[in-house]
């Protein structure tokens, strides 16, 4: 049974549940939380507290304290020494089986639905987001039983926080005509899933990870959802052996002829077709947005010309006109070019947003590259407001070498109205290029530059006398940048977002002048060169910090941990990377464990003196008599040499409760991995050394990203069933 409370909340989905776990849930195990009553010194009272004293492990002395106190202070009819069997009480034989003695009568409390008429408890789990609605749903059978019923007439149906396979996705999406909107993870799903994603009346549809769907999808979707207006798919059929075909692109665009976003990130080349140029006469004239993954270069070209000599004939014969309203095109080519970037420009005169990145793997001839003629066909009609262009270095380490301050000057006089910029891989460009992007565009807002070899500090030092209002700043790998350009740049205190990852020249004097910004939300300081000292001006500075990453810093020790907690980011830190940092041991997590510091992602891939100390450490932790190790959502202990598999027990329930991302090392014992990837199916594990969660700069204008995750209870309400249990995990190692 439990004690439920709805109100109103300031997010957009209007009405979220607390959820107040009072009583003892048969589906939710929860560790016995820690009792408030003291036990004073008597009788029964000495014995308990020899018992607690003998017990060998921690679990068991927890166990034995909350069973004791109960005992004594709810006044049993037997006395508790009389009540003590034989030998002490042996703990239960799982974690998920222990419970706190109820004090409370559960036939006192009234049901639900006598409680409140079903009328109301319909109308107020309409206005819910799916989240709360599952929340509810956990909490009675009476609840439940409404949010079925719900989620038959819900308007939009967002759950990416989790991977649902097909048979529990099924039961979530019943037949509902009111559905307009649907975003998954299909991590899980195969073609099977398709009938089920394809629905009458959608006009969003968002899919992340189909890489095990085919292009079968596509077609569907034109058959079936003739309204939608935004479609977005990841990784469609990527796992080798799918089929993707030109005629499931030549369905979709014949038949979703109301798309006003298109997002497809997945390799064009598999619609290679002579036919492919043609096909898109065929797209939604009210398309605004297209972004493609990968498309090569030449079918590219191939397209835009198509589309010029359209324009080019519509003034004497009738011909089919190629994106009349396009405005935001974002792609990926083999090299970013003169010629691209002037058909670009010429077949899309009413674009505000470009973001273009290669990736060569060969170096670019002059007659394949970008140069200063190429920026200066840019923005004819003076209408961008976002320009991305970066030069990958994945496959080569390469850049735009062709292109110097010269380019850039011609390119700022045409872009006076840009409100972000992204440029990566020009070495050739120095202080001069940049310093006219920032007086020539007042109402710039982000500014992203990498690779910027020849960046110093004379880019912000007079920043002050100019009205620019950055919010978003990223400078990766410019290494001539020093403490003092850094101290120019903190001039600017709307700083929201700063990225100086791998800036060699940086130091403790960058981060006191960054510590006085009062609104720096996300700081990235992979690599520098800084000490304790740093963390000791962060700690009593005035930044609200709600994500920080010291990947990379060497100098820093234990000692900086306290340091950083001692002031107001202790309440605002939600992410912490602490990766690579070879002082830092069990010790330092110990500290923050000691902080109770909410933190909801943590890192500390490829530290060699982390070990299982770390793990016992964070899982104990406990915030606002919540669970154990309730906040943290990621985890990353990737090649951490000190972590055994008698750290796995840990990691089952009900232990990190909203645990949704977990890093380890691939040599750990495989079946104790696989049978905790069994026991908790929506946990994503990697023992890879994969990179865990979202990245913190994003391609598109929305360049940091951070999503909330809470679906505990969908998960107990969705495998319907009892965790796996200690015994059973034995039996299958």
């Amino acid at each position: 049974m439990r004690k439920c409370t709805v109100g109103r909340s300031s997010g957009a989905s209007g009405i979220s549940v607390n959820l107040v776990l009072d009583l003892e849930v048969k589906k939710i195990h929860l560790l016995p939380r820690s009792s408030s009553v003291s036990i004073t010194d008597g009788p029964a009272e000495s014995r308990w507290r020899n018992v607690f004293e003998e017990a060998a492990s921690n679990d068991e002395r927890r166990y034995i304290y909350n069973y004791g106190a109960n005992k004594i202070s709810h006044g049993s009819q037997k006395t508790a020494t009389s009540s003590l069997p034989p030998n002490s009480p042996p703990p239960p034989k799982s974690s998920t089986s222990m419970s706190s003695p109820d004090p409370i009568d559960p036939a006192s409390a009234p049901p639900m639905d006598s409680a409140l008429p079903s009328a109301v408890l319909a109308t107020i789990l309409s206005r819910l987001d799916v989240r709360s609605l599952l929340l509810a749903a956990s909490a009675c059978r009476c609840l439940r039983s409404c949010a079925s019923s719900a989620l038959s007439f819900l308007p939009a149906f967002h759950l990416l926080e989790v991977a649902l396979t097909h048979d529990l996705l099924r039961p979530l999406l019943p037949r509902n005509p009111s559905l307009r909107s649907l975003r998954l993870d299909c991590e899980k799903l195969e073609d099977a899933a398709v009938d089920c994603l394809a629905r009458p009346g959608l006009h969003e549809l968002t899919l992340l990870n189909c890489n095990n769907i085919s292009g079968r999808l596509l077609r569907e979707l034109s058959a079936t959802c003739r309204d939608l207006r935004v479609l977005s798919l990841n990784s469609l059929g990527e796992r080798r052996g799918l089929a993707m075909r030109f005629s499931d692109l030549q369905a979709l665009l014949n038949g979703c002829s109301n798309l006003e976003s298109l997002s497809l990130a997945l390799d064009f080349s598999k619609f290679d077709d002579p036919n492919f140029s043609h096909v898109w006469s065929s797209a939604s004239e009210g398309l605004l947005s297209l972004e493609i993954g990968y498309i090569p270069l030449s079918m590219l070209l191939d397209l835009l010309t198509v589309a010029i000599e359209a324009q080019q004939c519509m003034d004497y014969i009738k011909a089919p006109v190629f994106f009349p309203s396009l405005q935001k095109l974002c792609l990926s080519v083999d090299f970013i070019t003169d010629q691209l970037i002037g058909s670009i420009s010429t077949a899309l005169p009413s674009l505000t947003h470009l973001d273009l990145q290669d990736a060569p793997i060969m170096e670019p001839e002059s007659a394949t590259d970008l140069t200063n003629a190429g920026l200066q066909q840019i923005n004819p009609k003076g209408k961008l407001k976002h320009i991305s262009l970066i030069r990958s270095q994945e496959f080569l380490f390469t850049s735009f070498r062709r292109v110097n301050d010269l380019g850039i000057l011609l390119m700022s006089k045409k872009c006076s109205k840009l409100e972000s910029i992204c440029l990566g891989g020009f070495s050739r460009v120095t202080d001069t290029g940049f310093r006219a992007i920032i007086h020539s565009c007042s109402g710039l807002h982000k500014l992203k530059v990498s690779n910027g070899s020849r960046l110093t500090d004379l880019v912000f030092h007079d920043i002050v006398a100019t009205s620019l209002c950055l919010t978003h700043v990223s400078l990766r790998w410019c290494n001539l940048l020093t403490d003092v350009g850094i101290e120019r740049l903190s001039f600017n205190k709307d700083l929201n977002v700063l990225d100086l990852r791998d800036c060699k020249s940086l130091g403790d004097e960058a981060v006191r002048a960054l510590s006085c910004l009062p609104r720096l939300h996300v700081l990235l300081l992979d690599g520098i060169d800084i000490t304790n000292e740093a963390l000791k001006y962060l700690g009593a500075g005035a930044c609200p910090l709600t994500s920080l990453s010291l990947r990379g810093c060497y100098k820093l020790t234990n000692d900086c941990i306290p340091l950083l907690f001692a002031g107001s980011v202790k309440e605002s830190l939600h992410v912490l990377d602490l990766s690579r940092i070879p002082s830092i041991t069990d010790d330092g997590v110990m500290l923050i464990a000691q902080s109770r510091t909410p933190l909801t992602e943590l890192r500390l891939r490829e530290n060699q003196k982390i070990g299982d100390a770390t793990v016992m450490a964070l899982a104990s932790m406990q915030f606002d008599g919540g669970t154990y190790g309730s906040t943290l959502q990621l985890l990353d202990l990737y090649d951490c040499c000190g972590i055994t598999p008698l750290a796995m027990r840990w990691f089952k329930k009900p232990y990190f409760p909203r645990l949704r991302w977990l890093g380890l090392t691939g040599s750990l014992n495989r079946i104790m991995v696989d049978a905790l990837v069994r026991s908790r199916p929506f946990l994503h594990m990697s023992c890879t050394g994969d990179e865990l969660g979202t990245s913190y700069w994003d391609a598109s204008a929305d360049w940091y990203r951070h999503d909330d995750d809470d679906s505990e209870e969908l998960e107990a309400w969705q495998l319907d069933g009892e965790p796996v249990s200690d015994a059973e995990t034995a039996t299958e190692e």
